[in-house]
């Protein structure tokens, strides 16, 4: 079942909204039952899970939709169908290698992070899911070259419920038997390995119709023809790797980011001078701001993995006015989600802090931090634009730039500046990564924003939002008793705030011209109805 880009991006979309709300919910629990220390300890691994993570579900993926949609798109199927065996076995041989790699080299990694005795465990622990992940990955690579996102999405749901449950029970457990926050995150980040049994489950129920009609074919054909464009198997497998390395660096933006942090954060504030109890402490604030990040970026996300088949299919075919469409139509809509994510943040950045995690420590880094959403949804997106294209290299260098801007920064501002200094250097590293890329995609694509037709409008609705926002939040803080629970009031006034600020935002957005009538009957389904909705309210511009 093919899906059109809008459609695959908000099937995905929300997926991605389900899993990383989850994701952000459950640290808020795992606080509670391990304390700072156990925060400490996950949140130093989670950055290694995420890498390994990412490039199961968002680097391989893509790589493998962009092979099998040009194989489609010029009637090779017999080539898609190698493209997947070939991968398949490629990939899980180089999951159990890694396997052994993480596993038996964890106390060297452990140590490179600040502390052996508090994190060999856990990374051990969550080296299990690379005997998984490899094989998941190619069949949601598969699904996405055929456009059909809901086998990727169902999966994921699935994977990031079990994977939730997995930590939170575990870690339970662990402290309640007195094993300590060791063991307990240990515990935690093994949900990654069972999470991603109950993905592959789901993927490999979807997957059964393919395979039976693949092995009824494979018995009619007298003689198979080998794909002529990837020719030997030896030329697929090299094929393979030059576009799934760079592709995959190209989607490890944010785990790329956070192992700086991890292997920089801690060492360098110990070095200044700060005690070890100390730098723990202010590197588990400073992590309060990754799950929100991540879960504003959820719609650059989908759209990144949906683009890059639907970019790559129309330019196999020759349709270049279908590849500027569909790359501009991605990058206006991640700028109109991302801009107002930013500051919407930064305004909530204090009663958030208070609401998940008990008290406002490390607000004024978290608000930094926000601004990184801009950047980051922003790079995804024109990531996957220029992988359709081709340039697979480029994003990836693009990327490792960024990085190394990030390094440099971190090591001159986080002895002077503590964790607002990391946080700068993080908006600063995701400017340049992206800003190089936009700037690459201006010769094959063209204008991306229309900023002088439009960027008025946008300016003035997320200005309106933001103003707004401040005013409800503030309004609520001093209408509510003091006696009321201080998290709760911060729930109300940020829940309220948020609510209220993305109504407006739309609406305002709407009204101004930002985003037209035309635009909004190209969404599936809801477009057109609310697209006369809107008419009849006068909100678009006449």
């Amino acid at each position: 079942m093919k899906q059109s880009l809008l459609k695959g991006a908000a099937i995905l979309g929300i997926a991605a909204f389900i899993t990383k709300l989850l994701s952000a919910v459950y640290k808020i629990p795992y606080q509670n039952i391990t304390g700072n220390e156990g925060l400490f300890v996950y949140q130093q691994v989670y950055p290694l899970y995420s890498t390994l993570l990412t490039l199961a579900t968002a680097g391989v993926p893509i790589a493998i939709s962009k092979l099998v949609s040009e194989r489609l798109a010029e009637g090779d199927e017999w080539g898609a169908q190698r493209i997947f065996r070939i991968s398949s076995l490629l990939l899980s041989s180089s999951g159990i290698f890694f396997f052994f790699l993480v596993f038996f080299g964890a106390p060297w990694i452990a140590t490179w992070m600040g502390s052996e005795q508090l994190l060999t465990r856990p990374i051990q622990a969550v080296s299990f899911a690379l005997l998984v992940v490899p094989l998941m990955s190619v069949i949601r690579g598969f699904f996405q070259g055929v456009q059909n996102m809901i086998p990727t999405a169902v999966s994921q749901v699935v994977e990031q419920l079990v994977r939730v449950f997995t930590i939170l029970i575990l870690a339970w457990w662990m402290m309640k038997v007195g094993a300590g926050v060791v063991w307990a995150g240990a515990g935690a980040v093994f949900g990654a390995f069972t999470g991603a049994v109950a993905g592959l489950i789901v993927l490999l129920f979807y997957w059964r119709p393919i395979r039976r009609e693949w092995k009824r074919r494979d018995s009619n054909r007298v003689a198979s023809t080998p794909s002529t464009s990837l020719g030997s198997t030896k030329k697929m497998i090299h094929t393979l790797f030059v576009l799934a390395v760079p592709v995959c660096l190209g989607a490890l933006v944010m785990p790329l980011f956070s192992l700086v942090d991890s292997f920089t954060v801690t060492n360098l504030l110990t070095a200044a001078g700060w005690k070890t109890s100390a730098a723990v402490e202010a590197k588990g604030i400073y992590d309060r701001g990754q799950p929100l990040i991540q879960f504003a970026s959820f719609f650059a996300t989908a759209l990144s993995l949906s683009i890059v088949p639907a970019v790559a299919e129309a330019r196999a075919k020759g349709d270049q006015r279908g590849v500027i469409e569909r790359s501009v139509l991605a990058m206006r809509l991640t700028l109109l989600f991302g801009l107002p994510a930013s500051l919407g943040l930064a305004v909530v950045a204090g009663p958030t802090n208070i609401m998940l995690f008990r008290d406002d420590a490390g607000t004024s880094a978290l608000a930094i931090l926000a601004f990184t959403t801009l950047f980051s949804t922003l790079g995804l997106t024109s990531s996957g634009i220029l992988q359709g294209l081709g340039q697979v290299m480029l994003p990836a260098r693009n990327l490792l730039i960024g990085v190394g801007v990030k390094l440099f920064l971190n090591a001159w501002w986080v002895p002077t500046m503590d964790i607002e200094g990391a946080a700068w250097a993080t908006v600063v590293g995701y400017a340049v990564a992206t800003l190089l890329n936009i700037a690459a995609l201006r010769g094959p694509i063209g204008p991306l924003f229309r900023i002088k037709e439009r960027g008025a409008s946008i300016l003035v609705a997320t200005g309106l939002m933001g103003g707004l926002v401040w005013v409800v939040m503030t309004w609520i803080q001093a209408m509510i008793p003091s006696t009321f629970p201080m998290r709760g009031t911060m729930t109300v006034a940020s829940l309220s705030g948020v609510s209220i600020g993305a109504i407006v935002y739309l609406l305002a957005l709407f009204r101004f011209g930002g985003f037209t009538s035309l635009e909004l009957e190209r969404v599936p389904k809801i477009g057109p109805r609310l697209t006369r909705l809107l008419k009849r309210l006068r909100i678009f511009q006449s």
